[in-house]
């Protein structure tokens, strides 16, 4: 009897596959692939997962190969080394943190401490060469980590959104979160919805990001050198940081695209399910788990 073939993947303008999928998206320099499960499989006895103790690793990583280009705040970050003949090689990073606000975590994780109980999860990348099923044994590593230091929470979110780059080359093609169904996290809905700037490089110019140059903030030197890399003016000697924000965003051919807001996920940390279930949920979880990405709509 003869088997039926599978068709090769990846197509880079594919997007994010249901959660029954043998299908994992990976990344290198910003462009995504996908491995298939079969592919080598995954053997834990090759890979570890520690605490990267120095941020610079981890943003260089994350700077190089995550489609955003850019490294959040962060309150512990992880690594997953591949450790084959005895190297020490990092292949993966997962990055827990502070949000822009603290209703990012009370909201769904009322009960919990924010920043110390509960964390949100806000980079979480691996290289094309790793095999299918990394992605879920790093991230239930990565958990068991953080309730080892007392987190009892965390919030991730996943943008399904495509992003192209003016040219309309595809930057990101959507997530729907399949990492986190397929660990079983609970669905919470959406977040708010918003309108985004979208820079010409594909990338998301954060409302937080604009705050930092108007107020003059920590980071708005970094902020102001990204926009001047995309053509926008050096500033005036005397010209207000929000006029001159106007007047880069719009000689750089920032685009506004409508968001209907990024799909929330909770994980509810504990030693067994009786622990987990104490935790109380500021949301209610809802079924069926996302499945596919929103279409692109931009905003004229």
């Amino acid at each position: 009897m003869t088997s039926p073939l599978q068709e090769t993947l990846p197509f880079e303008d594919l997007p994010e596959i249901p959660t029954a999928s043998p299908w994992c998206q990976r990344w290198r320099k910003g462009r995504h692939s996908w491995a298939h499960v079969r592919d080598g499989g995954f053997d834990a006895r090759r890979y570890t997962v520690d605490v990267i103790p120095d941020e610079e690793p981890a943003k260089e990583f994350v700077r190089t190969h995550h489609y955003s280009g850019s490294y959040p705040a962060v309150t512990v970050q992880f690594g997953l080394y591949d450790v084959l003949e005895g190297e020490r090689r990092l292949c993966g990073v997962a990055v827990f943190g502070v949000p822009v606000s603290t209703a990012v975590l009370t909201k769904p994780l009322p009960e919990l401490r924010p920043y110390t109980e509960s964390l949100v999860a806000s980079r979480f990348v691996l290289l094309d060469e790793c095999p299918g099923n990394s992605e879920s044994w790093f991230l239930a590593n990565c958990l068991n980590h953080l309730l080892a230091r007392g987190v009892r929470g965390v919030v991730s979110f996943a943008d399904p959104v495509p992003r192209r780059t003016a040219a309309g080359s595809l930057v990101m093609p959507g997530h729907v979160g399949t990492i986190y169904a397929a660990t079983n996290a609970v669905y919470a809905g959406r977040a708010t919805a918003r309108t985004v700037k979208l820079l010409p490089d594909g990338t998301v110019f954060h409302d937080r990001t604009a705050q930092k140059i108007r107020r003059q903030e920590q980071g708005h030197q970094y902020a102001e050198a990204q926009l001047i890399a995309l053509g926008a003016p050096v500033p005036r000697a005397g010209c207000t940081p929000a006029l001159w924000l106007r007047e880069a965003l719009a000689a750089v051919g920032a685009r506004n695209v409508r968001h209907r807001g990024a799909h929330r996920y909770v994980f509810r940390l504990g030693r067994n399910r009786r622990e987990r279930e104490q935790i109380k949920l500021g949301l209610p979880a809802q079924r069926p788990y996302p499945k596919q990405a929103d279409p692109e709509r931009l905003l004229v």
